[in-house]
């Protein structure tokens, strides 16, 4: 046990308060809009934190610091190229189509723009996905509960599910954003004691290079930004630029249910559009915080840590007194707690939305949804827990997130692209090739033994699905009937609204 009493202190004041924000934040809980969305009256700066840490949850703060202790700082392209670029792109080009058409969920839009066919389907992947990377992230959370408190591990994960759910249940999307800006200070704090810490024992930056450089051959390359083609990692240069930068990163950021809906709770279009540019300020600095401390593990720890996940519950109780140590445990919390309580809102509203109300119960009330969402995250929180060993099969858990990623990304990245900018874009011709896409991927992964040289190439998956999911829609469309143009104002970049009564039949087309 690492942990001092103080530490245990300043961990239960840390829980208490975030558990009584987020009680006391379900007093203005009206409606279903009022959960789901905060009422659309979210401002710009709130929004972008909460995007912020939300990113940077488990799979940066602990996954992606044990990939760095592994492969060097190569994985910090997933912010520099992966986050930044995008971010911009969403901003200017997506943002505005969503917060005009009033949705609730990715979808929805999609439903709009083509059928009930195509937001069905994606509604069901994004609610398989976000259930198995709950419970990646409650891995992860057992993992720090277990080594820094001698908690059993399944103890630790129900303890933090039960915590995470009660404010998410009563609060909603109100609460999430704002437990998310506390818990995004406490973090960014956190980062920098360890690294001023870290850096101090190994002698300063030039101490950290000298020191892993001396270890031997294979960690010749861990401060390369860009690996070689042929390097046995997961992050050749060739994936990083067409799989990332072209694909994932992109999609994640105009595709990703968990990180759009906060945009579109926002009280103005301005808002929307400012948040993901202010939330892009903030990820530039993010690779420094999160590769820095996995480097410092690996000098430090001299590669004697077998698992990468666990390099920073090592880093806490190696450098840090107590006080401190529980502050910087704290801080790692929050940053698993911002990316559950993010996904559990997220999947409220897809269920809620685009399966109970469209399919279930079409004339259910405000109050009735708002009830069936709330119930929903009880449930999903079970199935999150139980399945939160799967990562154990993979090399660390923020691979097996962008594994998961790389089955649904590309595709639906192609059929965004295709149905924002091409009026031609037709339905079914969406949907097949939604579909082609997806599966190739699930080929490409079961044949990636011939096909790929590193274990893990989800980068090429992307890209490939991609490829294929953007020509099938093209081909198919071109088959079948596209929707009248009356039934596209708003939804298509230059078929712009010019009245009320349009906006007013857009937002009614969810309802048809």
């Amino acid at each position: 046990m690492i942990l001092a009493p103080i530490d245990y202190v300043i961990v239960a004041i840390y829980l208490i308060g975030i558990l009584f924000l987020g009680i006391y934040l379900s007093r203005y809980i009206r409606s279903s809009s009022d959960y789901f969305l905060a009422g659309r009256m979210l401002p710009f700066w709130a929004i972008g934190m909460s995007i912020v840490v939300t990113d940077i949850g488990a799979t940066d703060m602990v996954g992606l610091a044990g990939q760095a202790y592994r492969y060097g700082i190569a994985v910090a392209n997933f912010d520099w190229l992966g986050s930044f670029p995008a971010m911009v792109i969403a901003a200017f080009v997506f943002i505005p189509y969503y917060w005009r058409a009033g949705i609730y969920t990715i979808p929805e839009y999609l439903g709009r723009r083509f059928n009930t066919t195509v937001r069905t389907t994606q509604s069901v992947i994004w609610i398989l996905f976000i259930a198995l990377d709950l419970g990646v992230i409650f891995y992860a959370s057992g993992l720090l509960l277990q080594q820094l408190m001698g908690m059993d591990y399944w103890t630790a994960v129900i303890m933090t599910a039960t915590i995470i759910g009660i404010y998410t249940y009563c609060g909603g999307l109100s609460a999430v954003v704002l437990t998310d800006v506390v818990q995004l200070v406490i973090m960014f704090v956190g980062a920098v004691a360890i690294i001023i810490l870290g850096l101090w024992e190994v002698g300063g930056w030039n101490g950290l290079v000298n020191t892993i450089h001396g270890m031997g051959p294979e960690y010749s390359n861990h401060f390369n930004l860009l690996l070689p083609a042929d390097t046995k990692t997961p992050y050749p240069w060739t994936g990083i630029l067409f799989g990332l930068g072209f694909v994932m990163s992109i999609a994640y950021f105009v595709g990703n249910q968990t990180i759009v809906q906060r945009t579109l709770g926002a009280k103005s279009e301005w808002d929307a559009k400012a948040s993901m540019l202010f939330g892009a300020l903030f990820k530039a600095l993010i690779p420094v915080l999160v590769i820095t401390p996995g480097l410092i593990g690996l000098a430090l720890l001299g590669g004697a840590v077998e698992d990468g996940d666990t390099v920073i519950p090592a880093l806490i109780g190696k450098l840090l007194p107590p006080g401190m140590a529980g502050l910087m445990f704290v801080a790692f919390l929050a940053a698993l707690m911002s990316s559950i309580d993010s996904l559990l809102n997220s999947v409220a509203v897809l269920w809620t939305k685009d399966i109970y109300e469209k399919f279930i119960r079409p004339q259910a009330s405000d109050k009735e949804l708002l009830y069936v969402g709330r119930i929903f995250i009880l449930v999903l929180l079970v199935f999150a827990v139980r399945t939160s060993t799967l990562s154990q099969q993979f090399e660390g858990m923020y691979t097996f997130i962008q594994t998961l990623f790389s089955f649904f990304q590309g595709p639906t990245l192609a059929i965004l692209l295709l149905g924002i900018f091409w009026k031609r874009c037709a339905p079914w011709g969406a949907f097949i090739g939604l579909v082609s896409g997806i599966c190739s991927a699930g080929l490409m992964h079961y044949h990636k033994a011939s096909l790929f040289t590193i274990s893990d190439p989800f980068l090429f998956v992307s890209f490939w699905s991609f490829l294929v999911g953007f020509v099938v829609t093209i081909v198919a469309s071109l088959f079948t009937a596209p929707r009248p143009d009356k039934e596209l104002y708003g939804l298509v970049y230059g078929m712009v609204m010019e009245d009320e009564q349009a906006q007013q039949a857009l937002k009614e087309q969810a309802h048809d």
